[in-house]
């Protein structure tokens, strides 16, 4: 009985934590909800006085309300510039030793294999989508001890599988910190993850029954939102609370390791059911210790806010401005084009000249003696009206900071290669914040993958690797083979660089001959790799058939430096063999392994003039 009050003290607990922290960020998800309805189209909406959002109406029936939505193509231009982003992280060793060096080696081999397996790109692209709205977005992993492998068959008769990384990407809607004044993770002493599910997939997640309630989540949803202009009504796409029936809020809450809780806590309330309270499962921290399983991501960084800035929360007035001046300046040209009828009282029959006007070829019978009905003559649009329209167009670019150099009207035809050019660094450097955090989340992601691998992957596995040849690579390790406290993971590819940019760079540097050996040729190599960077690797079959063979020259250095003897095929490129044979006798690794072996040397050696004596003959 005690032991059941002491559970319900905990629940009791986290629900109350959840609740106040979700008070305290209300005000963050209306302003979210409010980019995401400007973003779709429903740009009539507003906070209103109870703290709910509202929809504005009409004031008069002959008010124009269109939306002209220049956010979405600015969210458009940013998300296709974001998502070239394609980091590759690069694990450094710690020392030179051997095996700080093998150890950094599997571990990027590692990162690759699971780079396809997890979608990390397209999750990448996901999180993009929430962070350019919402501003910020999480990614949460785990690890799944019913993926994997087959290793075993348990008493029962169920597999037992190797285990594998989960990635998730995380909508800020779910993530609650202790303090929005929290400027990173770091800083957050717990985080509550709250998300509903149906009480069935508690079930199969938890197996525990808990009792259905009506939650209320966001949907989209097209509804009448008085858009439209004169004489007729619109609909836009609308975020609307839904109620979900027969679900419950799972509710996870993280404290970091401190005085109380040494290695963290977990508790984990599934409605009104503790299923979990413990220390948190994960070594995903520095140096082993046991942290978050959570990475964040922001468009634009605010300082002393846990919570990123979105470019669209900076637009939303612009775009209010803007609609208001278009709608007016419509108005104005409603009124020159169907006119105001001046109509002396009694003199015609009103009804019927309000449902037809004065109509071409109307027989208008006015009462004798009276004025006949007339326009009231009116004024032109005045150009005040185009020249705002003018300026807050200026200012969606400045504000945002892209535009689109392709548009008819937005560069000279007079300019020149190198200002283009500069034009569109210009334009790329206020992405710069959005790139950065990208590249910082990615290598993080990373780092807590190989973290994860270190403390579960205790069996062997295989994994494989595909290139950009095609070709499969596969290789064996475990969490012997990972030393990620002593690995540094860093970007060394700049995403953001096209293909036609690379192309570009490459032909510069054949021009000046850079690429050219000491003859002044391009080695069969550096053809390979030429081909390969200008993403040609496969375009010729004779190209492939030199990749080929570099491979077999490499496989031969590695078992003639085990001690083996090779011999020298007829079908081998003898040109291509000595070059990577001499390059490899030049390198550190044999020069450490056949030290105090001459053995390794006189193998080399022999394989050596063998090919040099098949070119003669």
């Amino acid at each position: 009985m005690r032991k059941e009050s002491n559970q319900e003290k905990i629940v009791k607990e986290v629900i109350d934590d959840f609740k106040k922290r979700a008070e305290e960020r209300r005000s963050f998800d209306l302003i979210w909800q409010i980019n995401m309805n400007f973003l779709m189209g429903n740009q009539y909406c507003n906070i209103g006085y109870g703290g709910q959002l509202e929809e504005t109406d009409r004031q008069f029936f002959w008010q124009e309300r269109e939306v002209y939505n220049h956010i979405a193509p600015i969210y458009d231009i940013r998300f296709a510039k974001l998502s070239r982003i394609k980091p590759d992280i690069n694990v450094i060793p710690a020392t030179n030793d051997e095996r700080d060096k093998q150890s950094a080696k599997v571990s990027k081999k590692i990162y690759k294999s699971l780079k396809n397996k997890l979608n990390i790109e397209n999750k990448v692209n996901q999180a993009i989508k929430w962070s350019e709205v919402c501003g910020t977005v999480f990614y949460k992993l785990g690890w799944n001890s019913n993926l994997g492998q087959t290793v075993g068959i348990d008493e029962d008769g169920n597999e037992i599988k190797s285990g594998e990384v989960e990635l998730s990407v995380v909508s800020p809607f779910e993530i609650y910190p202790d303090s929005p004044t929290c400027e990173n993770l770091h800083e957050c002493q717990s985080l509550i993850h709250a998300k509903a599910f149906s009480t069935s997939q508690i079930k199969n997640m938890y197996n525990v029954d808990v009792k259905g309630e009506r939650i209320n989540t966001f949907a989209l949803d097209n509804v009448s939102v008085g858009v439209g202009g004169l004489g007729f009504n619109g609909t836009a796409p609308k975020i609307i609370e839904t109620i979900q029936d027969d679900s419950a809020i799972v509710i996870e809450r993280y404290v970091r390791p401190n005085y109380d809780y040494p290695n963290g806590r977990l508790t984990i309330v599934a409605g009104d059911k503790l299923v979990y309270d413990g220390e948190l499962p994960y070594l995903c921290g520095e140096d082993k210790t046991r942290d978050f399983p959570f990475v964040r991501q922001t468009s634009i960084e605010e300082p002393g806010c846990f919570w990123g800035t979105s470019i669209i929360e900076r637009l939303v007035p612009v775009q209010r401005a803007y609609n208001a001046v278009k709608n007016r300046k419509h108005e104005f040209i409603n009124r020159l084009s169907l006119g105001v009828l001046s109509v002396e009282d009694g003199s015609v029959d009103l009804d019927n000249l309000e449902d037809e006007g004065l109509c071409p070829g109307k027989v208008l019978v006015y009462r004798q003696g009276a004025s006949e009905p007339k326009y009231l003559q009116s004024e032109s649009i005045p150009s005040g009206l185009s020249d705002e329209e003018e300026n807050l167009l200026d200012e969606f670019n400045k504000i945002s900071g892209v535009n689109d150099l392709l548009s008819a009207n937005s560069v000279s035809t007079n300019i020149s290669g190198n200002a283009l050019e500069l034009l569109i660094s210009q334009d790329e450097t206020r992405l710069n914040a959005s790139v950065e955090s990208i590249k910082f989340a990615v290598r993080d992601i990373a780092k807590i993958i190989l973290r994860l691998y270190k403390q579960y992957a205790l069996f062997p596995r295989i994994a494989k690797i595909i290139g950009e040849n095609g070709q499969i690579e596969m290789f064996y390790f475990s969490s012997s083979d990972i030393s990620s406290d002593d690995i540094e993971l860093e970007n060394q590819t700049d995403g953001s660089q096209t293909l036609s940019q690379r192309r570009e760079m490459i032909f510069s540097l054949l021009e000046k001959g850079i690429l050219n050996d000491e003859s002044g040729n391009l080695t069969n190599r550096m053809k390979c790799k030429i081909l390969e960077m200008l993403g040609l690797g496969i375009w010729e079959n004779a190209q492939d058939i030199n990749e080929l063979h570099l491979k077999r020259a490499d496989n031969e250095n590695l078992k003639m430096l085990s001690g083996k003897n090779i011999s020298v095929s007829e079908i081998d490129d003898d040109k291509l063999h000595l070059n990577s044979h001499i390059a490899f006798m030049l390198g550190e690794d044999y020069e450490k392994k056949s030290e105090n072996n001459a053995k390794i040397e006189k193998i080399f050696l022999e394989h050596i003039k063998a090919h040099k004596k098949k070119m003669e003959g």
